[in-house]
C-alpha cells in the first residue's frame, strides 16, 4: 500500500478501503460499515484504490500450466531460475505478468541480509518491474548499471533505470556515465580506460545476480525507435543476422555476436559470467522469441521470466 504524495483525504480512504479490501480480505458491506459509507462509496473507494496505483496485487498462488511450462523450459535449456507466469489473452502486448513477477523475485534478492552486487541492465519490460518495487532500505547492497545512460543527443537515456531503483530502495549504485553506444571503437577504448569508468566496469563483472531484457532487432527495434542505431545500422544489423540485442550486445539467431557493426562500439559492460553468477532475462512476445530461444541455447543468460505464450513458442520446437 503506498499513498500518493498529494496526501489528500480521498486518496486516504481510498488507501483505507484498499487494504481492508486486498489485505484484510472485507467484503464492501463491512468496508462501508467500518468507514461509515454507502456500499456504493465504498465501491468506488475501492476502485480507486486501484486505479490510482495505491494497491499493487501480486498473484502467489502456483498455476500448474505455469509451472509445468517453467520446469519444461529448465529442462530444455538447462536454466538456473525460470519463472512462467500467466499470459492475459485479451492483451497479448502487456508486460504487466512479467514486470510484477520480476519485481518480486528483485525485491527477495535485496531482502538477503548478505550484502550482494546486482547488475541492472535496460529496457521497457525492466523499467515497469523497477516501477513496481516496495520501497526497502538496502545499505548493504551495491546496485550497477550495465549500460550508459547517456542518449545521443545528450539527455538521459529514458529506459535506465537504474537511478529510479535505487532511489526506491535506498542502495549504493553505480551508473555507467557513457553513451550506450559511442561513436568509435577508439572513443569506446578511451571511455572504458577512464579512471571513474574501470571501477563501475569491474564491480559489474562481479555481479551476484543480473537482470536484463532482450530487444528484437526487427524493424521497430527499441536500439532503434530510442535513437541509439540509424535506420542504416539497423539494416546493416539484419543484414549480418542479427535477431535481437542485450544491452546493445547484438547477435544472431545461434546466440553468436555479431562482428564488427555497432557490437565494435556498443559501451555497455559485457554480460556477467553465467558460471559465477546468475543472468536472468525478462522478456516476452512473439517477436522476441528468436532472440530469446538463442541467448538461451547459447546460454547468453541462465535465467528467464516470461509468460506462457512465450514459454510454449519457446517448447514448440
Amino acid at each position: 500500500m503506498a499513498r500518493p504524495d498529494s496526501g489528500s483525504p480521498r486518496h486516504d480512504d481510498a488507501a483505507r478501503a484498499g487494504w481492508l479490501y486486498y489485505v484484510a480480505g472485507n467484503t464492501q458491506d463491512q468496508i462501508a460499515a467500518k468507514l461509515g459509507v454507502s456500499r456504493q462509496s465504498a465501491q468506488r473507494l475501492v476502485s480507486l484504490a486501484m486505479t490510482e496505483g495505491l494497491v499493487k496485487v501480486r498473484l502467489d498462488h502456483p498455476i500448474a500450466a505455469c509451472l509445468d511450462l517453467a520446469a519444461r523450459l529448465q529442462s530444455r535449456f538447462a536454466l538456473d531460475h525460470v519463472e512462467v507466469v500467466p499470459s492475459d489473452p485479451g492483451n497479448p502486448s502487456t508486460v504487466i505478468g512479467v514486470a510484477e513477477a520480476a519485481a518480486a523475485e528483485i525485491e527477495r534478492r535485496l531482502r538477503s541480509a548478505d550484502p550482494i552486487v546486482m547488475a541492472i541492465g535496460t529496457g521497457r519490460t525492466l523499467k515497469a518491474a523497477i516501477e513496481q518495487l516496495s520501497p526497502m532500505e538496502c545499505p548493504q547492497h551495491k546496485v550497477v548499471s550495465l549500460t550508459g545512460n547517456i542518449a545521443p543527443d545528450g539527455s538521459a537515456a529514458y529506459y535506465n533505470v537504474i537511478f529510479t531503483m535505487t532511489d526506491r530502495i535506498k542502495a549504493r549504485s553505480f551508473p555507467m556515465p557513457l553513451p550506450v553506444i559511442a561513436s568509435s571503437p577508439q572513443e569506446r577504448e578511451m571511455l572504458h580506460g577512464q579512471a571513474m569508468i574501470k571501477p563501475t566496469l569491474d564491480l559489474a563483472a562481479q555481479a551476484d545476480v543480473t537482470f536484463v531484457g532482450i530487444g528484437d532487432l526487427g524493424p521497430d527495434a527499441p536500439l532503434y525507435q530510442d535513437g541509439f542505431i540509424s535506420e542504416a545500422e539497423l539494416k546493416a544489423l539484419q543484414k549480418a543476422g542479427a535477431v535481437a540485442e542485450i544491452v546493445g550486445w547484438a547477435f544472431d539467431r545461434d546466440g553468436r555476436m555479431i562482428d564488427g557493426s555497432t557490437n565494435d562500439r556498443v559501451a555497455s559492460a559485457p554480460l556477467p559470467s553465467r558460471e559465477r553468477s546468475l543472468v536472468i532475462a525478462l522478456a516476452m512476445g512473439e517477436k522476441k522469441l528468436a532472440g530469446i530461444r538463442a541467448a538461451l541455447t547459447r546460454r547468453l543468460i541462465n535465467g528467464l521470466i516470461t509468460d506462457e505464450a512465450t514459454a510454449r513458442g519457446l517448447l514448440a520446437d
